[in-house]
């Protein structure tokens, strides 16, 4: 919760940002530059091992932040200590995930998991949770700046958030028991879908 905190802070500022510029911006080039970047996290998880996050050593602001955690994994039937590193960078990718959430209507997550877990050295099952803690605070931020402006559909928007809250729940309730590798597959093929359905968009 500490960490998804921190995070959320650049998060927020991001989708605020985005969501202001996409009255104004062409989004048809973003929509390439997402899909490349996407497709490029995907190739990186592939290559790294199975439940092998990157060690970057320490890092101080981690330290004074005591952003460090760990969890009980239902699958291996032990806790799971790690330690977080590169703050910073977390923290630039975060207003990133924000800019594209809040700009493109998609979930920051796609683009927060795969650096929590390569480069701040965050195991996936924690990655994970952590983004779903964030995600409802980047969403309403963004959301309101489009409420605001009419651009809302709430005769679309309320069945399709029945169906997001039950997936959601199925899909928490399945996390646990899950192993991390399997995990990791599942994230890497959601990665390949959206940067197709935003290549697609783009060249449309």
């Amino acid at each position: 919760m500490r960490l998804g905190m921190v995070l959320e802070v650049s998060t927020v500022l991001g989708a605020l940002t985005g969501a202001l510029l996409a009255a104004a911006v062409p989004v048809r080039g973003l929509f390439l530059l997402f899909a490349c970047i996407l497709a490029y996290t995907a190739w990186s998880m592939l290559r790294r091992p199975s439940g092998q996050p990157a060690d970057a050593g320490p890092d101080r602001l981690a330290d004074r932040l005591r952003l460090h955690g760990s969890y009980f994994d239902r699958s291996l039937g032990r806790e799971v200590s790690y330690r977080v590193s590169r703050t910073k960078l977390g923290l630039a990718v975060g207003y990133l995930a924000g800019v594209a959430s809040g700009l493109l209507g998609i979930g920051g997550g796609i683009i927060k998991v795969p650096v929590m877990n390569l480069a701040m050295g965050i195991p996936i099952k924690a990655c994970t949770a952590t983004s779903n803690f964030m995600i409802g605070v980047t969403a309403a931020t963004g959301a309101a700046v489009y409420f605001m402006r009419g651009e809302v559909l709430p005769f679309v928007a309320a069945p399709v958030a029945v169906g997001v809250l039950l997936g959601a729940r199925t899909g928490a309730r399945l996390l646990g028991g899950m192993k991390s590798g399997a995990i990791r597959l599942i994230f890497v093929a959601v990665l390949v879908v959206s940067s197709a359905q935003m290549l697609v968009r783009g060249v449309r």
